[in-house]
């Protein structure tokens, strides 16, 4: 008899354990536009990137996953005048390319939260390397795609480069 009571009982709690696993796992990808803020509003004002993400779902409500991507921002141009005349100096751009790790909250069907965080690196001489974080907020449109909102930062030795970003991730 201690077999069977035994046995109902570690089956059921194989089946507890088994109906908390949840097989989601996806690859996301999208485009989105930023504004530069803070100082990073210095050097540029607008630009565009790549979202790249791959999810893996632990349980019903949290995603864990890699993300990266490229952030690409358009240097300011400055005007310096000389006298009767002017010179227009060319801004540098900004070019990013972040590679971290996410983490997502699902407090409900159409509404993500959470963020990334890893190391961006910069690809241009102007550009540092260093720590990054982006918090986020997805609104589903339907099952493949999203409106996706975050605040991108990247703190290096001498720079702190932020920006707020929108845009759109498709679902694979």
């Amino acid at each position: 008899m201690k077999k069977y009571i035994f046995l109902v009982l570690f089956l059921g709690i194989v089946y507890h354990m088994t109906s908390q696993y949840v097989d989601r796992s996806f690859f996301k990808a999208g485009f989105h536009a930023g504004v530069a803020v803070g100082d990073a509003s210095d050097f540029a004002n607008i630009g565009a990137g790549l979202d790249l993400y791959q999810h893996w779902g632990v349980s019903k409500k949290f995603d864990l996953g890699l993300a990266s991507g490229l952030m690409y921002y358009f240097g300011l141009d400055s005007t310096i005048d000389i006298g009767p005349e002017a010179i227009t100096i060319r801004g540098e751009d900004t070019i990013y390319l972040p590679a971290g790790a996410l983490i997502r909250f699902y407090p409900s069907r159409t509404i993500n939260l959470g963020g990334d965080v890893g190391y961006a690196f910069g690809l241009n001489d102007f550009t540092e390397d260093g720590f990054y974080y982006r918090p986020t907020l997805s609104i589903n449109l339907s099952n493949t795609s999203a409106l996706n909102f975050s605040y991108f930062g990247v703190e290096g030795d001498n720079l702190n480069w932020t920006a707020l970003t929108a845009g759109v991730l498709f679902q694979f």
